[in-house]
């Protein structure tokens, strides 16, 4: 009974947001509100409501979002100026020329954001890189669903591959100083390789990604 008192309020709030989008009532932009609205309803409902706890979420949402803006802002002028010339129609030839079809340009692609994602955080690979790589695969035959979530497990390396990994400053802000970085990037290990376990079972098997929305959109 503790346990589902504790995972209750956290599980509808997933299923208020999920469903709202599932069921067409919101778009995913709002469905980020209800989710707003529903997490000030529960710390309410559990008394934990308070002004200074809301003015720092405020400015902490302010902050995050100034700063995803600026990354966006960049990004556009660089796709801009990258494009103009013609960086674009390189990319697609090199992709294209590389032989072996869509797997084989999916193998580079994926390769080339896994690596990127050691040194550049997920925000800046989707705002740069997927704008340019990703009309070449669609244009090969890529299912945009299946496409969309390939990059999606690739980009959840991200969070913890060293040195930038946001998940390793978070484990680094909560262990023990005994517990040495070195040995936080060695024990990831084994979870980035389940990522990569997950994204070689999307490739070989794209039905674990298209069968679900297929059926919820029939």
């Amino acid at each position: 009974m503790r346990l589902v008192k504790a995972l209750a309020p956290t599980l509808s709030l997933i299923v208020i947001v999920l469903g709202s989008i599932l069921g067409g009532l919101a778009t995913p932009t709002e469905a980020a509100s209800v989710g707003a609205v529903g997490a000030l309803l529960l710390a309410a409902a559990k008394g934990n409501f308070r002004r200074e706890q809301l003015r720092d979420a405020a400015r902490s949402t302010v902050r995050i979002t100034c700063m995803v803006f600026m990354i966006l802002i960049g990004a556009t002028f660089f796709s801009l100026v990258f494009r103009g010339f013609g960086g674009d129609d390189a990319v697609h030839q090199m992709l294209t020329g590389l032989g072996g079809g869509l797997m084989t340009t999916m193998i580079v692609v994926m390769l080339l954001m896994f690596l990127l994602g050691f040194v550049l955080d997920f925000i800046e690979i989707t705002f740069v890189v997927v704008p340019i790589v990703g009309p070449v695969l669609l244009a090969m035959g890529a299912d945009p669903v299946w496409l969309g979530i390939m990059i999606a497990v690739n980009l959840q390396t991200s969070f913890l591959t060293p040195p930038f990994g946001f998940s390793l400053f978070y484990l680094r802000g909560v262990a023990p100083r005994s517990i040495e970085t070195r040995q936080i990037y060695r024990g990831v290990a084994p979870f980035i390789g389940l990522q990569l376990l997950a994204l070689l079972a999307l490739a070989l098997w794209p039905g674990l990604a298209t069968w679900l929305p297929s059926v919820l959109l029939r």
